[in-house]
């Protein structure tokens, strides 16, 4: 039996001592009412025991190069190719391969159980620089239309970048046009009626960040098939004067505002600061939920009238009841709960889906902190600039939003019962722009980036479900102290002091009238399923992963999964789970059936 399948089995043992937390889990504030019960009641009875998971296909692009050549990828149904951005090379790309094509017997395991070649080659090569200049960040197909649309940023930090469209019912792309943005179209999707595109610009500051462009969200208005010729860009000007709301809220701003850098004065506006990551849409196309990574937030946009609705603040989770690992230099798996310890939710990758007629909101609470160096020939040259450090590989530190707490000072009642050293909370990273309650000089509660789970939200941003410390506990029952790897290394527990397995991608899918979330772990690789069909009581149900793990060995298989496309079952296929693996260059194809 493949390694992938026996330690899905294996977690599927596993969950009957687990439970997940849900409900209010680390939000400030009164907890809203509970939503109607669902026509299954607690689902129990109908929940998927399991999985099986069958590596199908596997592809790697830019052998030589990987990291970089497969991130986010998509699939068109009407041809049964999947198509692949690569920003491996001197130009970007997308790759685009036939599913069909690929026999799934050719593949084969090493000793560890491990699939590392491949069956699934390249067919066509799509050149993006001949048509649109800048780098590739994003792409999503409309089956409906036979269109592709990939988010192109340009070379400057502060120019808008573009939308290019594609025609793709024949057996080549054709391109189309470019649409204008804002700056840094950093995702872009399709509405599932097709007639809009909307698009989450970024924004982010130069290096010395001395210019910080506005963050922003376009859309794309499509009529007939034909692509509007402009787009309706919303930005958060509206908001520059709630910064304090917005933080009592549960959100996060951290920049230099108010230092000077490089002979000039940092003001950053909340519009500026916003930085919007991801974007999904309802199933009825009415509405657009847009993550805020690094804010700690969800932007609402109303696709009818293509405006702003608002701006959540997603709050913070309590480590107090359930455990983390918070070292890397602990000596192996050290599991425990903390007082005055909260994570940031910080979600990367969304999703929505229905539950009695209501939308829900899925997010990967991977984390994501600030850090900017700019170049400077010397240390001398970096203090007189107004850095804060100084490194020879990396430059000149402008702006970093995060320390290890073992460099902080702790008050001595809230964290009384720690010790500030790499054995215990002193090698986490965490916060410096939070955490000083009553401004004495020490800090009071600690914030630490992502919340090493999944969530589900309801429309108005508030909290159903929390996968509470799930996927830390299944990785360490499953791997010991192999679990927290990073991605490039077999060292074990060398994510612990930095957001831990780090859930980044994600895909909602349907098998068996079920709804499954499937969660992609960036570090310790591989993806969690969970039955989120009832958003009131999901349940974890299998893990599987084509990664190897022995320490200090080569590292094999698919690595950092950074986007995935869900296909469902057809009446001669099983369905499937496509995913784009950043480290490994890899787009690897599972077949996923139900037990």
């Amino acid at each position: 039996m493949n390694k992938s399948l026996k330690l899905s089995l294996l977690a599927s043992l596993i969950t009957l001592s687990l439970t997940a937390c849900d409900g209010d889990d680390g939000r400030d504030g009164a907890t809203g009412p509970q939503g109607p019960q669902g026509e299954n009641g607690a689902d129990g009875q109908n929940a998927l025991t399991g999985i099986t998971a069958k590596l199908v296909a596997r592809s790697v692009l830019n052998a030589e190069s990987p990291e970089g050549a497969a991130e986010i990828v998509q699939y068109h149904k009407a041809s049964g190719w999947i198509y692949a951005i690569n920003s491996s090379g001197d130009a970007p790309t997308v790759e685009i391969m036939d599913l069909a094509s690929a026999d799934a017997d050719a593949l084969t395991a090493d000793a560890e159980g491990v699939i590392s070649n491949t069956n699934m080659p390249v067919a066509i090569t799509l050149s993006l620089s001949e048509n649109t200049s800048g780098d590739a960040n994003s792409i999503s197909i409309s089956d409906d239309l036979n269109m592709l649309a990939v988010a192109m940023a340009a070379d400057d930090v502060d120019a808008n970048g573009h939308i290019a469209f594609y025609d793709i019912s024949g057996a080549a792309p054709i391109f189309v046009k470019n649409v204008e943005v804002g700056v840094l179209p950093d995702m872009v999707t399709f509405t599932p009626d097709s007639s809009k595109v909307v698009v989450a610009n970024e924004g982010e500051p130069s290096d010395d960040y001395t210019i910080d462009p506005e963050g922003s969200i376009s859309i794309i208005s499509i009529t007939n098939g034909e692509v509007s010729d402009t787009a309706t860009t919303l930005g958060f000007s509206a908001y520059n004067d709630m910064q304090a709301e917005l933080e009592a809220d549960g959100m996060m701003f951290p920049n230099p505002s108010g230092r000077t850098i490089n002979g000039q004065l940092i003001n950053t506006t909340v519009a500026m600061d916003l930085e919007p990551e991801y974007v999904a849409v309802s199933a009825d196309s009415s509405t657009a939920f847009v993550s805020l990574q690094e804010n700690n937030g969800l932007a609402i946009v109303d696709l009818t009238s293509m405006t702003l609705k608002g701006v959540k603040g997603l709050g913070f989770k309590d480590w107090s009841e359930i455990v983390m690992d918070a070292s890397d230099k602990d000596g192996g798996l050290n599991l425990r709960s903390y007082d005055n310890l909260y994570g940031m939710y910080q979600p990367d990758t969304i999703a929505t889906y229905t539950w009695n007629d209501a939308t829900f909101v899925v997010t990967a609470n991977e984390g994501d902190g600030r850090e900017y160096f700019f170049d400077i020939t010397d240390e001398a040259a970096c203090t007189a600039a107004g850095g804060l450090d100084y490194d020879e590989d990396d430059g000149c530190l402008s702006y970093i939003d995060e320390s290890r707490v073992e460099d902080l000072n702790l008050d001595p009642i809230a964290f009384a019962d720690v010790n500030n050293d790499d054995d215990d909370i002193g090698r986490l990273k965490v916060s410096i722009e939070k955490g000083d309650m009553d401004n004495d000089g020490d800090f009071d509660k600690l914030y630490t980036y992502g919340a090493r789970s999944f969530s589900i939200w309801d429309a108005n941003g508030n909290l159903v479900f929390d996968s509470g410390d799930d996927m830390e506990r299944i990785t360490a029952a499953i791997y010991g102290e192999a679990f927290n790897n990073d991605e490039d290394v077999n060292g074990g527990d060398t994510r612990s002091d930095a957001k831990g397995p780090e859930p980044e991608a994600l895909a909602i899918g349907e098998i068996n009238g079920r709804k499954l979330a499937f969660i992609g772990l960036e570090r310790m690789g591989g993806v969690m399923v969970y039955d989120v069909t009832n958003p009131f009581s999901a349940s974890f149900v299998d893990y599987f992963n084509n990664r190897g793990v022995v320490e200090d060995a080569d590292i094999t298989g698919d690595l950092a999964p950074e986007g995935m496309k869900f296909i469902p079952a057809t009446d001669t296929n099983e369905a499937m789970l496509i995913i784009g693996n950043e480290i490994s260059g890899s787009v690897s194809v599972w077949e996923i059936s139900a037990n």
